[in-house]
């Protein structure tokens, strides 16, 4: 028997996007860089992400914050505004941070990880941590497979009805692109078993037009131009997508090969 084949949120969301990327990505090993500003970014939500695990853990979370006002800031105001994040949960209540769940879905495994996950006999809560500068729209997030795949593997592991599952997401950043001040806000969304049903539609529909590309000679198909996502991609030179001269940086990062790139973990 074959081995199954990961697909995580990340994977279905770019598959969804493009196609081509995706087989660049995840089928030809190719990896970007990422800029300065950028990797700054996510190294700051992984550093909030590590805190709120060591919280969770009852491990000492001053080493952590003592080196970033902006982390302190952050780990704080969430404390004043959402306390209940923040004390032990009631007897009979599991909790844990990074929970990690897998689901078989055909031929494929569903991974999801958990920022925190909060299960009981009555309901179960996921809850998200973001660091976004500036928070998405909620019907962005409405749409997102990381909200829709979260709910639908937790759903499909517990013997909870969807009606009795939701995921929050907390944005916890305290300032915007704008560098203004922000205070901790939060999306709750809720579950039902007509959304369930809607994404396992989806799921396969996904996954079987998956299958048909892996077996066909053909490279997997470009997005549309009219979608606009090729302007900031760093493929748009090896798909023929290039509009207008790049600067040196972007147009090396554009014309990667396999032997220059390191190849990533499925």
């Amino acid at each position: 028997m074959p081995p199954l084949l990961p697909l995580s949120q990340g994977q279905l969301t770019l598959f969804e996007a493009c196609a081509r990327k995706y087989q660049y990505i995840y089928q030809d090993g190719l990896t970007v860089p990422i800029g300065p500003e950028q990797q700054a970014r996510t190294d700051w939500g992984s550093q909030f992400h590590q805190l709120m695990q060591q919280q969770e853990l009852g491990l000492p979370v001053e080493p952590l914050v003592t080196a970033d006002p902006e982390l302190r800031a952050s780990f704080s105001t969430l404390q004043q505004a959402a306390p209940d994040l923040f004390t032990p949960p009631a007897e009979g209540v599991f909790r844990q941070s990074e929970h990690r769940r897998t689901l078989v879905f055909k031929h494929y495994l569903l991974t999801a990880i958990y920022d925190r996950l909060i299960l009981s006999p009555e309901r179960a809560e996921i809850i998200d941590w973001k660091t976004h500068l500036t928070p998405p729209p909620r019907s962005r997030l409405q749409q997102d497979w990381q909200l829709r795949l979260y709910l639908y593997v937790l759903a499909e592991t517990t013997q909870l009805p969807p009606e009795q599952i939701s995921m929050t997401y907390w944005f916890v950043r305290q300032r915007d692109s704008q560098t203004r001040e922000l205070s901790p806000s939060s999306h709750r969304f809720s579950y039902d078993r007509r959304r369930h049903r809607q994404t396992e539609q989806d799921l396969t529909q996904l996954t079987e037009q998956l299958d048909q590309l892996r077996l066909q000679a053909e490279p997997f198909p470009k997005v549309a131009r009219s979608k606009g996502l090729c302007k900031t991609c760093t493929f748009c030179m090896r798909c023929d997508r290039l509009d207008q001269p790049l600067d040196l940086t972007f147009q090396a990062a554009c014309q990667l090969t396999p032997e220059t790139v390191a190849e990533i973990a499925l």
